[in-house]
């Protein structure tokens, strides 16, 4: 096939270290050929980028279905467990069919925000009462259709999610909702989940819901063996409840409970990380293991402010999720990680700008598995982003000081392109593929509100 080339010019684009002005972004078959800096003007045929270029944003946690709870779930008082009730209504109403209508409206949305990655942990597996569909990963093919339709990568992270709950007295059976969730055994799960297939735009990996939905008796070792190599991700200590009924049950925090089973590893990402030890923490920090971290969710279910810095500064590299999506915004979720930490301690400055953005980027691509992926150079996949500066909320700072301003004063939108393999996704605010976003998501939303 012949080579396809194109070209961009950005008026600023951030760097890694630096903001630096003029930049060419040359593309080749979708990915960057060459990074030019002091390209004053525009070259003739080079798409014109006005603003700040980034990489294009990881949202390395995502419950695609779980954006139809928007607004319903803010009314009244309540905690993460009531919560959890309105989940589990929407959830027993989908269909490969209505997931794949709501999935692809979320994915146009999350592009809007300059999203260009999703990890979507995916346990939404069966249909009523546990039975699987013909094609037993019907609703895991829903989201990665949806996410081609949309223009976006995805890393489905096929979740094992086999019990019903963790109580003083052991692992409770999967009931009601859940029951579209389970596989039975590990080993069921395995099998479905080796039927999955990797695409262009979509790579596959795998999670363990929690402690919660996965025992011992399970096996977390033979899990680990027969993932190695894969992005993992499991949800963590969200809740105290979990800790206590752990240390009941197990004697241990999940943390050491899992640290016990040797699961932790720098392929593995700890999804909230919320209630920790301090040898929790130093169990994940040694062993390189990842924390998405995902503050609007944690601040919008009340769950705690996590120990974002005792993580980093033990070895932990942090990413980020808008999970529940009570608003999809990684500027906005950056912005928090840092905010919650003033909050807490009283000290402003605990990651700079800079470090924040590679959090944003980066740091969620490798731990979605893209690696090669979230920067702005030759060999990477040619996805960036691109927000104004010249909206009410970026108007007047230097443009030396655009990764500031993208971080603690930009919001979703700002973003007004994005390119994802070369090819503009969103044009001037506007999704090419999807023109009525909101539309789309009215509809399919209504659709499950019966």
């Amino acid at each position: 096939m012949p080579l396809t080339t194109s070209s961009y010019w950005a008026e600023h684009a951030w760097l890694e270290t630096h903001v630096e002005p003029g930049v060419l972004l040359e593309v080749r078959d979708g990915l960057i050929a060459a990074v030019r800096t002091g390209t004053d003007t525009p070259p003739p045929g080079a798409e014109i980028l006005r603003g700040l270029t980034i990489p294009g944003l990881a949202n390395a946690h995502s419950h695609a279905f779980h954006r139809a709870l928007r607004g319903t779930v803010q009314v009244g008082t309540g905690t993460f467990w009531t919560w959890r009730e309105f989940m589990y209504q929407f959830a027993s109403r989908l269909t490969p069919d209505s997931y794949h209508r709501l999935a692809r409206a979320v994915y146009a949305e999350m592009a809007l925000a300059g999203i260009t990655v999703v990890g979507e942990f995916h346990y939404l597996h069966h249909g009523p009462r546990g039975v699987p569909y013909e094609d037993p990963n019907a609703m895991g093919e829903a989201l990665i259709a949806a996410a081609a339709d949309a223009g976006i990568r995805i890393t489905l992270l096929d979740t094992a999610y086999l019990r019903g709950g963790l109580t003083r007295d052991g692992h409770q059976p999967l009931e009601g909702p859940q029951l579209r969730f389970g596989d039975g055994t590990a080993d069921a799960w395995y099998e479905r989940f080796s039927r999955l297939t990797p695409r262009p735009h979509a790579r596959i990996g795998a999670a363990i819901h929690s402690v919660r939905a996965f025992a011992e008796a399970d096996g977390y070792e033979r899990f680990a063996e027969r993932t190695d190599g894969l992005p993992v991700h499991v949800h963590l200590s969200e809740q105290p409840a979990e800790n206590e009924v752990c240390r009941a049950v197990y004697g241990t925090t999940p943390a050491r409970l899992l640290a016990r089973a040797g699961f932790w590893k720098p392929t593995v990402t700890a999804v909230h990380a919320t209630h920790l030890t301090d040898e929790d923490i130093r169990a994940l920090g040694s062993s390189a293991t990842g924390v998405c971290m995902c503050p609007t969710t944690e601040r919008d279910l009340a769950d705690g402010i996590g120990p974002a810095v005792a993580l980093q500064r033990a070895g932990s590299p942090l990413c980020l999720g808008s999970d529940s999506h009570a608003v999809i915004d990684l500027l906005e979720e950056a912005r928090a990680l840092e905010l919650d930490e003033r909050l807490r301690s009283r000290t402003r400055g605990h990651w700079t700008a800079a470090s924040l953005l590679r959090t944003a980027t980066a740091t969620g691509h490798t731990a979605l598995g893209w690696p090669e992926a979230g920067r702005l150079e030759p060999g990477a996949p040619a996805d960036f982003t691109t927000l104004t500066l010249t909206s009410v909320r970026t108007a007047g700072p230097l443009p030396r000081l655009a990764a500031e301003t993208a971080v603690f004063a930009a919001s979703a939108p700002d973003i007004r392109e994005v390119v994802v393999a070369g090819r503009r996704i969103v044009s001037s605010g506007v999704h090419t593929l999807i023109p009525d976003v909101p539309g789309e998501l009215a509809a399919s939303i209504a659709a499950l509100r019966g």
